[in-house]
């Protein structure tokens, strides 16, 4: 298990060097570049101002020169400044990766929460009633957009009703975790309800292939109670591909909830990330990327070890 766990963090290394090299190539191609827009933004600064300055940043030179003299700093632990904000890279960028690990991590579980009884109840009722209702809501889950979905809530709970805040941050370095926690809840239940259906869907479908395999039969001849059957021997197989689609939609979540962040005021990664490509913000939006990847990749890894512990029959030695 030790030995592969580090040949995929090799791979998993390789995987960012070369995402690092695309990523770096994507943006450096795109038309313009920070000092092209300092230059629209003061009228006063000259054709030989400009030159200089592109001198003085290294973007006279030709891209691969730039991406490895940028690679060469990052070994060394220097990831350059942001442009927008004018300061470390990693001083931006930290604070609203923890942003979005505090909304990321309580819409995951719970949206996996809901979706794994809703999907067992509809696949062990194939065809009632409640599972034509539990299929309407994942198909409106799915269906709805987040953004209207997340200004639903806003006007319920926080114009209505007055109960929870519209959006932000939270009430400052001084407030409390209820302070905080409320500023969060709207926007964790909008993003867990925008994934809830989709799971849901996946693990209805597992598990009713589940439900037919011989395993599941022998276990009912053998006497077994049917939370037994249930639990031990259809979901446990049943979450083997399940497992897989939360893997990728953990680093989907990471820097795909730019909608949600952005309805409610959220500085998480997906903002930050958009802000920096159409700032041109080179530095920020590269290693905002990286990080995202790395969190993907972390989450495949994570999903493969799991597959072990699901099916005994997996082995990776």
């Amino acid at each position: 298990m030790l030995t592969y766990a580090a040949q995929r963090l090799g791979g998993s290394l390789l995987v960012l060097l070369i995402m690092s090299f695309v990523i770096y190539g994507l943006i450096g191609l795109m038309p313009g570049d920070p000092i092209d827009l300092m230059i629209q933004a003061d009228p006063d600064l000259t054709p030989q101002d400009q030159k200089r300055l592109k001198e003085l940043y290294g973007l006279d030179k030709p891209l691969l020169e730039r991406y490895g003299n940028w690679l060469w700093g990052a070994l060394q632990g220097d990831f350059g400044y942001s442009r927008l904000f004018a300061a470390p890279v990693l001083e931006v960028l930290w604070p609203r990766l923890i942003n979005t690990l505090l909304l990321l991590v309580p819409a995951f579980l719970l949206s996996v929460a809901l979706a794994l009884p809703l999907g067992i109840v509809a696949a062990t009722r194939p065809q009632s009633g409640v599972d034509n209702a539990i299929n309407l809501f994942a198909f409106a889950g799915i269906s709805v957009p987040p953004f209207w979905l997340a200004i639903l809530l806003i006007m319920l709970f926080a114009v209505s009703l007055g109960w929870l805040p519209a959006g932000g941050m939270g009430g400052g370095p001084d407030a409390g975790p209820w302070e905080t926690a409320r500023y969060l809840i709207l926007p964790v239940i909008a993003l867990a309800l925008s994934r809830v259906g989709g799971i849901t869907r996946y693990v209805r479908s597992s598990m009713m292939e589940s439900l037919r395999q011989d395993y599941v039969r022998t276990a009912r001849a053998k006497g077994l109670s049917r939370r037994r059957v249930l639990v031990n021997h259809a979901l446990r197989n049943a979450l083997i591909p399940v497992v897989t689609i939360l893997a990728l939609d953990m680093g989907m979540l990471v820097s795909g909830a730019l909608i949600t962040e952005t309805v409610f005021g959220w500085l998480g990664m997906g903002k930050t990330i958009y802000d920096a490509v159409l700032g041109n913000d080179y530095n920020l939006a590269l290693m905002g990327l990286l990080f995202a990847t790395a969190l993907t990749l972390l989450a495949n890894l994570i999903a493969d070890l799991a597959y072990a512990w699901l099916d005994p029959r997996v082995s990776y030695r």
